[in-house]
């Protein structure tokens, strides 16, 4: 489950423009992932999953991948949500992939019946490892407060 000092890390590691562009274009505050890492322990310990943060092999935050219940207002509220975000040198690397597929194997265990994933339109990368993972496109809509971006929503039954 990520720690306290994880939400440095996830700051540091989503300061990039190239992330920045798919996630709202702006950098965020570290209080945001304080907040965010905070969430997620507590999923974690009433649900058993959550967002996890992700190493490489040699033990260095690329990021996070896992499930947490939708956190918006809009969208598909009251499914769990499938995310990953990766920092920009994790790209191509098959890790959203393969910590997506566990993450699939632990919610499942958890008595998740369906996840979904709302994936930028333009991350082809994003939309790739929702593919790889078997999910289906439902539709696609507007980001709120990003209309111009365009939002594709996977799901998957388990």
């Amino acid at each position: 489950m990520p720690t306290e000092e994880d939400a440095y890390a996830w700051h540091r590691a989503f300061d990039d423009p190239g992330v920045r562009e798919l996630h709202g274009g702006r950098s965020a505050e570290l209080s945001l992932y304080h907040e965010l890492t905070a969430r997620q322990r507590r999923h974690e310990a009433e649900r058993g999953f959550c967002l996890w943060t992700l190493l490489d092999g040699a033990g260095e935050v690329v990021g996070f991948t896992g499930a947490q219940p939708w956190p918006h207002p809009w969208g598909p509220v009251g499914e769990v949500e499938l995310g990953w975000r990766l920092a920009r040198p994790a790209w191509g690397r098959g890790y959203a992939t393969a910590a997506a597929r566990e993450t699939l194997e632990r919610v499942r265990a958890a008595g998740v019946g369906r996840v979904v994933a709302v994936v930028n339109a333009r991350d082809e990368r994003s939309v790739a490892v929702a593919r790889r993972l078997g999910m289906v496109l439902r539709d696609t809509a507007p980001i709120p407060g990003r209309e111009a971006e365009r939002g594709h929503r996977f799901d998957l039954e388990l």
